[in-house]
């Protein structure tokens, strides 16, 4: 069952990820939204939509009615919104999990519009709106709507953000917002001078409760969050607020809506309201399609299948239109709502559909319940949301990639001219930046001790083959000559006019060689297998021959033919000096046998620099338990003993399939257990230690920045605590310990999100590891 391995010297690769079969078959995957199977998997499905659906409606009733009130439109819009986007977003949708209602994206713009053109104009530019995106989806263009520059997209709901927080920061305080962002931030310090003090408690009490209730500890949080944070805030204020005079949410009775007008404004304008509202809602609803069916992959048992975006676009559309006849409020899908869906456990589109009907139950039957809701409370829980859209991590992203003046440009477009015109911005700066970049060429010509040396910054397009041809004319004749080429891009000119220059250099005794900046030569395509070294695990075919039937041993051949081609004449000379003197790594490194862990990747490490143990679990069973573990004893004693190492790590993962078959082994055992049922007895004392510390509430295991997701990543997280503890049980590594000559180490990777979290053991939290931004090289 163990294995023993050296850090491969080629660069990692993966293969599709594969799940550690549990004692009972699992049953094949059927598509999001299809069903499952059987009729007690149907049953487990149903339980999942019943519970995942009274979470999502309790979620989307204070945040409908919130929007509603930000907007200016009347509250019942929001209710209307829910119903429309849970019932028929849910039925007609190409996204099963993904649940719609009031979008936030939106606020902003319907609020301009309501202020503008008044409400029964609104909701005719809704309908609009919708038969434009049920347009686009028969078009078949959702795909390409992703294709927009992702700093653009996040600037513009960063933007959406800010202008939403200052807008509702006024409502908290007391006051009324003004009709812009800009406006609502000059009258700001007076509004503070002059606060409205229950108002302000009232948005207080509603903040504490929305950032604090997740991070409840023990056996009082797990029962907390079941409760949704919003609903929980608002429940909150409620009280707080009882027998106060403050403004609360009055629903009017129930009647037949009014038929939406046509505003009063030109063609242009309205076609301009049109498209904002259809940009907004289309980019929302299916970046948060994506993420969600992100989400949904990662969930351990997850069904396979893939969103169908043309399809989602249609049915947002079809629920906008109806929306708008109704008098509701824009319908976007959420990627709030969305994800408490699929952490709730749901399976298909049902708990979406009957998220939609509980609100309209809710709305028929609780009205009375809602009226007593403060309106600072829902204030307070937008103003939130709105905060909670300018992301750092969406930030950090944009700027790794050099991307954050069209960040910028968008958000402070949308701030102070509007959502439609800043999105103009961050396109026309985007467009200039690529430009820029694609112009941007810098050559320069250096005398080297050997010879000269060309640097080529930057894109080798045609607009810089002048330059390049007069740097190249300053070599002199029968020298040597290294061209480095720095970009990511060469046009068919610059490689002409470099191959011509260099053949005539050679041709008159001169010497020259092409490299990147790694110094690598660099030629044209020869064969399939040209791939730079990380490509193999980011794109398989890479290393699949073309002639040959494509297969797990074609492919394996492949990439060891692609690794003496491309990788191994710059690692063999390290490999000839370890060979050489003998491998003497210092650390030992004790991880899951998991395809999708990738030891040299996550550690930066190369040849020689780990002793590798991967088994199904990462597993430590402690010395004396089962003859047959001798194999990862020995591995121990042979890296504590022989190797000296000086450390050990103990790393698990997300979505380890021993751990998921552990959490599955109340089934009845087999007769005859077979290989790998007896070795997940091992990891019984980690799941017997989870269900001590979840029975005692004390707390002991824990994630930095966030809670943890489930059992099952919580059993991952226990067990790498508990193998640290029988690795101590070990007399070499006890005495080498007591010594001071060797530590211990527990770690955990997250999979989906590519990140690691090292053990502080002293307070059993696992803390994320932060990467320091690499420098950019121009």
């Amino acid at each position: 069952m163990p294995q023993i391995e050296k850090s491969p010297p080629q660069p990692p690769r993966t293969s599709h990820p594969t799940e550690i079969p549990t004692e009972i078959p699992p049953e094949l995957p059927t598509p999001p939204g299809a069903g499952p199977r059987t009729k007690k998997a149907r049953r487990a499905a149903f339980r999942g939509d019943l519970s995942a659906s009274a979470v999502v409606f309790l979620l989307a009733v204070p945040l409908s009615l919130g929007i509603a009130l930000a907007t200016g439109a009347p509250l019942q819009a929001g209710l209307v919104a829910a119903v429309v986007g849970g019932i028929v977003a849910g039925l007609l949708g190409g996204a099963p999990l993904q649940v719609s209602g009031a979008a936030t994206g939106l606020l902003v713009v319907t609020a301009d519009l309501v202020q503008r053109y008044g409400w029964r104009a609104t909701c005719a530019i809704t309908a609009l709106a919708g038969l434009a995106q049920l347009a686009l989806g028969a078009l078949r263009v959702a795909r390409a709507t992703l294709a927009v520059s992702p700093a653009i997209v996040h600037g513009m709901l960063a933007g959406i953000g800010v202008t939403i927080a200052l807008g509702q920061l006024h409502v908290v305080l007391g006051g009324s917002p003004d009709g812009s962002a800009l406006d609502n931030a000059t009258a700001l310090p007076g509004q503070l001078a002059h606060p409205h003090t229950t108002a302000l408690l009232i948005g207080a009490v509603t903040v504490a409760v929305l950032i604090g209730w997740g991070r409840l500890p023990g056996r009082v949080g797990r029962w907390a969050r079941v409760l949704p944070a919003p609903l929980a805030a608002v429940l909150a204020a409620t009280a707080v607020s009882a027998g106060a005079a403050v403004s609360r949410v009055e629903l009017p009775s129930w009647q037949l809506p009014e038929q939406p007008v046509l505003p009063d404004a030109s063609l242009p304008a309205l076609a301009a309201a049109v498209l904002t509202v259809t940009l907004v809602a289309s980019m929302e609803s299916l970046l948060s399609a994506v993420a969600v069916d992100r989400l949904a992959a990662e969930r351990p048992g997850a069904p396979t299948g893939r969103t169908r975006l043309n399809r989602e676009l249609a049915g947002q559309g079809v629920a906008n239109a109806l929306s708008g006849l109704l008098g509701g409020l824009p319908v976007s899908g959420g990627a709030m709502r969305g994800s408490a869906n699929v952490r709730a456990g749901a399976a298909t589109r049902r708990a979406t559909v009957l998220h939609g009907v509980w609100v309209l139950v809710c709305a028929g039957l609780l009205a009375g319940a809602l009226e007593m809701i403060p309106l600072a409370a829902l204030a307070a829980l937008v103003m939130v949301v709105g905060v909670r859209m300018v992301s750092f991590a969406h930030i950090r992203h944009v700027q790794r990639h050099r991307e954050f003046p069209v960040y910028a440009a968008t958000l402070g477009g949308v701030v102070l001219l509007g959502v439609l015109q800043g999105v103009v911005t961050g396109i026309a700066v985007a467009l200039f930046l690529a430009l820029r970049r694609l112009t941007h060429t810098r050559i320069t010509v250096t005398a080297e001790a050997d010879g000269y040396r060309v640097r080529v910054s930057g894109q080798l397009t045609f607009l810089a083959v002048p330059r390049l041809t007069r740097a190249l004319g300053q070599v002199p004749a029968h020298t040597d000559v290294v061209v480095e080429l720095g970009g990511s891009f060469m046009d068919h000119a610059a490689y002409e006019a470099l191959q011509s220059w260099s053949s005539a250099h050679r041709a008159h005794g001169g010497w020259v060689t092409l490299g990147g900046r790694s110094g690598r030569p660099i030629a044209e395509p020869a064969s399939a297998h040209s791939c730079r070294p990380w490509t193999p695990w980011r794109n398989h075919h890479c290393t699949r021959p073309a002639a040959a039937p494509e297969s797990s041993g074609s492919q394996l051949l492949g990439g060891v033919s692609a690794f003496q081609r491309h990788t191994a004449p710059l690692v063999r000379e390290e490999l000839a000096r370890l060979a050489r003197e003998g491998q003497r790594p210092r650390q030992l490194f004790l991880t899951c046998a998991d395809s999708r862990l990738v030891t040299s990747m996550i550690t930066s490490s190369g040849p020689g620099d780990l002793f590798t143990v991967r088994n199904v679990g990462n597993l430590m069973p402690p010395p004396g338990s089962d003859a047959s573990c001798d194999s990862v004893g020995a591995a121990i004693e042979y890296a504590v003993e022989v190797l000296r190492v000086g450390s050990i790590t103990v790393c698990g993962h997300s979505g380890c399939g021993a751990m998921g078959a552990l959490l599955g082994a109340a089934a009845p055992e087999e007769a005859e257990p077979t290989s790998l049922t007896r070795w997940l007895r091992h990891g019984r004392p980690s799941l017997a230690r989870m269900e001590r510390i979840g029975r005692l509430g004390r707390g002991e295991v824990s994630l930095s920045g966030r809670p943890v997701s489930d059992d099952h990543e919580r059993l991952a997280l226990v067990n790498v605590m508990q193998q640290l503890d029988h690795l101590r049980e070990h007399a070499c590594v006890a005495r080498r310990v007591a010594e001071g000559t060797l530590t211990l180490h527990g770690m955990y990777f997250h999979v989906g999100e590519a990140q690691t979290y090292v053990l502080d053991e002293a307070t059993g939290r696992f803390c994320p590891v932060r990467g320091e931004p690499a420098p950019v090289t121009v």
